[in-house]
């Protein structure tokens, strides 16, 4: 089965460049998330951060 997709794949003219573009959005995607957490406000993670606590109703459970 892989040798199949491996030799219909190679077949396929100007594929080699689709993984250079999922590496460059999956990088990407990683260091603007990171960039986001260095600089989130420290108000707004404790406050994210309580908001599984903030509901003590016990019926809902």
């Amino acid at each position: 089965m892989l040798k199949f997709v491996k030799n219909h794949m190679e077949s396929i003219t100007g594929i080699e460049i689709y993984p250079l573009i999922s590496l460059t959005i999956f990088f990407s995607f990683f260091v603007i998330l990171f960039w986001w957490v260095i600089t989130a406000k420290k108000d707004y993670i404790t406050k994210v951060s309580q908001i599984p606590l903030d509901n003590q109703n016990p019926s809902e459970l």
